[in-house]
């Protein structure tokens, strides 16, 4: 029998796998679908299923206050990482993107030490500097020359700001509401504008994928923004919290590979190089900031 440790970390590292292949299954969606349809679409889809799970365990509604937090939520994990990431993938390919998400970890402690006005040394800081400046000069050199990032990197690096408050908002959140229970009430509250702007997508531009194209939505729907919460939320739950969190570091990593065995995308040395770089200051700056706490 595992101990409550080692379930944490397999939990955690579950749902890490799970949200690993996000960038790339993002990737074969974009070629045939509407980047506004999967990222709202999708999000409609695991609304459906929060609320089946919502009713029939039958929680408790969250508080007027809770609400307002849930729209923080819902802002960063439901609707702006999605989005932002469809858009850029169109143009983006998915090993690249993922040197850029790398920047996710780092970016989640900073909103954490923001959000409990925490004081770390200043380490911390240069590391989350070094981060950025790593991810930037890879962004700009990726083009073959130095130049600056380009639009599909824009939308990456607001990707990665939305998910850092949407994440950390929930973390704080599910100590009151619940771990899954948090991104599930997340997830009604914005059915309705997500079901609008899917619906506007479909009119504008109707839904006609490959099969591929097709399960490439349903994981991303069920899987990435369902499911994995379900087992990552659960790993953090049984904890220590502090260690399974730094499991996350090994996800871009993990979509760097996928993007090559999947996508057949070619790995360049600037790819690897600027992902070793951005995932060693997160994983600095998440270090320090632990053990800080």
């Amino acid at each position: 029998m595992l101990s409550p440790a080692r379930a944490g970390l397999g939990w955690g590292l579950l749902g890490v796998v799970a949200f690993s292949f996000t960038v790339p299954f993002t990737r074969v969606a974009v070629a045939g679908l509407s980047p506004l349809f999967i990222g709202a679409g999708r999000a409609v889809v695991a609304a459906l299923l929060a609320a089946v799970a919502l009713t029939a365990t039958g929680q408790r509604l969250p508080t007027g206050a809770q609400w307002a937090r849930l729209a923080v939520v819902a802002g960063g994990v439901v609707a702006g990482f999605p989005l932002l990431t469809s858009f850029a993938l169109t143009t983006a390919s998915a090993a690249h993107s993922a040197v850029v998400i790398a920047l996710l970890p780092a970016a989640t402690a900073v909103m954490a030490v923001v959000r409990g006005k925490e004081r770390p040394p200043t380490l911390f800081w240069g590391t989350v500097v070094a981060g950025v400046v790593a991810a930037l000069a890879f962004a700009s050199l990726s083009g073959g020359g130095f130049g600056p990032p380009s639009w599909s990197d824009v939308l990456l690096f607001g990707a990665v700001a939305t998910a850092a408050v949407g994440y950390a908002e929930g973390g704080l959140l599910a100590r009151e509401l619940g771990s899954w229970q948090t991104v599930s009430w997340a997830l009604v509250l914005s059915a309705p504008v997500m079901i609008t702007l899917a619906v506007v997508s479909a009119v504008q531009r109707p839904p006609a994928g490959t099969a591929t194209q097709w399960a490439a939505f349903g994981y991303l729907a069920v899987v990435s923004m369902f499911l994995g919460f379900f087992a990552w939320y659960r790993g953090l739950a049984i904890g220590p919290m502090a260690r399974v969190s730094q499991v996350q570091l090994v996800q871009p990593v993990l979509g760097i590979g996928w993007a090559a065995l999947l996508l057949r995308e070619r790995l360049t040395w600037p790819t690897v190089l600027g992902g070793v770089a951005v995932v060693l200051c997160a994983a600095v700056a998440v270090r320090v900031r632990l053990d800080r706490g």
